[in-house]
């Protein structure tokens, strides 16, 4: 596996690939890789006959009070962790490579509508940094496919709408949420919960699989399923942020014409901050 920090190194490494055709993925990260991640890299290498990774902690995407320093990061762990998977490049750059003018400087990109509901309303400006780092990404790899994990299902749905939007050449592919033996969501976040949140922690997709059923079985009555998750969620410790019901290609709240729909969720345990889905049909 080759290890890259620069840019022009990089390029010249792709410039290698594309002149054989290579079949590029790329599984954009910020590291502190759990199974969750190296799901995704086994899918990129099912379809492709290069693999990239990057390894990135992108302080464009985290708000003033968010947990940019505290992040975990676990560089060598994840450095093997990849190449026993056969990876073949890993690209981990620096941010003064990626934002050489600084971020009050930067350029960026914005994916509109999607970008401010739901997570982005809870996190204002985390879209534009997420979109603004793909996109940079996307530009100095310039992968064939891509592959993101539904457990960020808007941040899927962003990143989908921007490749569109802007025309570029390539595939996103979502991939299925990894979960732990009790179903919570795998996150790199979930390394700040204590033994006793770890206990509580999978309540959150206990309650909107529950919430699914019902809706399947006929209930409409959003708002007050909602109203009932959110407060057997607070019940137990948990500080909801939001639940929402919508319609998974759009996001928007769902009409009666549509049967795919997804609930989003995000709660507080203590200071971290989980979030998980559910999606299903009617």
């Amino acid at each position: 596996m080759q290890i890259v920090t620069d840019i022009t190194h990089l390029r010249e490494i792709r410039r290698s690939w594309q002149t054989v055709k290579e079949v590029i993925a790329f599984v954009p990260t910020m590291g502190n890789l759990h199974e969750g991640h190296l799901k995704l890299v086994k899918e990129a290498k099912k379809t492709s006959t290069k693999v990239v990774v990057s390894i990135f902690v992108n302080p464009l995407q985290f708000g003033p009070e968010e947990d940019l320093e505290a992040y975990p990061r676990t560089i060598q762990r994840d450095t093997e962790a990849l190449e026993a998977l056969g990876v073949d490049l890993l690209f981990m750059p620096k941010a003064e490579d990626i934002y050489s003018r600084g971020l009050e400087q930067q350029t960026f990109v914005e994916v509109p509508g999607l970008s401010y509901m739901i997570c982005g309303a809870s996190r204002p400006g985390h879209f534009r940094g997420v979109a603004t780092i793909v996109c940079k990404l996307f530009n100095m790899v310039q992968p064939n496919q891509a592959f993101f994990g539904e457990k960020d299902f808007q941040q899927l749905q962003v990143i989908k709408a921007m490749v569109t939007d802007l025309s570029m050449n390539l595939s996103i592919y979502g991939v299925p949420t990894e979960r732990e033996s009790s179903g919570l969501a795998m996150s790199s976040r979930n390394h700040y919960l204590t033994d006793e949140q770890r206990e509580i922690a999978p309540l959150l997709y206990a309650q909107i699989t529950a919430m699914a059923d019902a809706i399947k079985s006929g209930r409409r009555d959003f708002s007050v399923l909602i109203s009932n998750v959110k407060s057997a969620l607070s019940e137990a410790g948990f500080k909801p942020d939001y639940i929402e019901v919508r319609a998974s290609d759009t996001l928007l709240q769902p009409g009666h014409e549509d049967k795919d729909l997804v609930i989003l969720a995000a709660a507080f345990l203590g200071k971290t901050r989980l979030i998980d889905n559910i999606q299903f049909t009617l």
